[in-house]
């Protein structure tokens, strides 16, 4: 398994420099190097047991990831999600259990904190390495038309990294997230910061993309567009898995838990036994 920090393929923006257009973040291709389906399961969990500072996080924990699911995972703040991603990645260990990870996945993350950019690097650099003609895919394209692309226009491509908003960083994220040959897309909190032409993209990309991508976020509309299942962090250490979409979760758990489903509650874990 090859962990490729920002990597999946563009399939197409405006090369004249016009803007973010909606079919600009591309997923469409996978990479070269395809996933290997013959098995079905591209990334597995079983058993997953994490704790920390004397509490459980996750408990016996199973998850099966297949070619063209989008799972998307919810759950209050310090619940886990990002914890989840780690163990994805090879970033964090668990107490026991199992992760798998197919032999031809080549795994695509950004993290929510965007801290692997350089501050001191211009847009520009950041973003194609300082390389004029860029291979993206299996295409050579000018790389100040591709900075572009993602709304970075004349002597916006100068501006220091450090000096970006939040939404500006996210879309830098992106811009090299998409650059190279990822087939598994692991994507904490993309949305946020996002204009609206950049988000309605990146919805649409992910609709069209080939491989399978699992997406923590708080934005429901986003996840109303984009979910084949979810995978909600409920609290007490316990993870529920649902096919469907958020509404389709929410509407229900409202049915199985009623009132009680709209109150608002702090995150509980399980402490570990003695």
């Amino acid at each position: 398994m090859k962990t490729v920090p920002c990597s999946a393929v563009i399939d197409g923006f405006d090369p004249t420099g016009g803007g973010l257009t909606r079919d600009a973040i591309g997923l469409g291709r996978v990479a070269e190097k395809g996933l290997d389906v013959r098995h079905g399961t591209i990334l597995s969990l079983e058993d997953i047991n994490v704790s920390f500072d004397g509490f459980k996080a996750l408990t016996n924990l199973s998850l099966y990831i297949g070619v063209g699911e989008l799972r998307c995972i919810i759950g209050p703040n310090g619940a886990g999600k990002t914890t989840l991603f780690k163990m994805l990645t090879g970033q964090e260990a668990v107490d026991s259990g199992t992760v798998k990870v197919g032999d031809t996945v080549e795994l695509a993350y950004v993290d929510q904190s965007r801290d692997s950019l350089n501050p001191d690097a211009t847009v520009y650099e950041e973003i194609t390495g300082n390389i004029e003609h860029m291979k993206v895919g299996n295409r050579e394209i000018n790389g100040r038309a591709y900075v572009a692309s993602f709304n970075f226009k004349g002597s916006d491509q100068q501006k220091r990294v450090g000096d970006l908003s939040g939404g500006e960083r996210n879309r830098v994220h992106l811009a090299k997230l998409l650059k190279t040959g990822g087939n598994v897309l692991l994507l904490d909190e993309p949305t946020n910061d996002l204009d609206v032409d950049t988000l309605r993209a990146l919805e649409d990309s992910l609709e069209a993309f080939p491989g399978c991508a699992v997406v923590i976020s708080h934005d429901r509309w986003f996840l109303d567009r984009i979910a084949t299942h979810v995978l909600a962090f409920e609290g007490d250490s316990q993870v529920r898995w649902f096919e469907g979409n958020f509404s389709e979760y929410e509407a229900w758990r409202k049915k199985e838990m009623g009132s009680a489903a709209d109150q608002p509650h702090r995150i509980k874990y399980k402490p570990l036994a003695r």
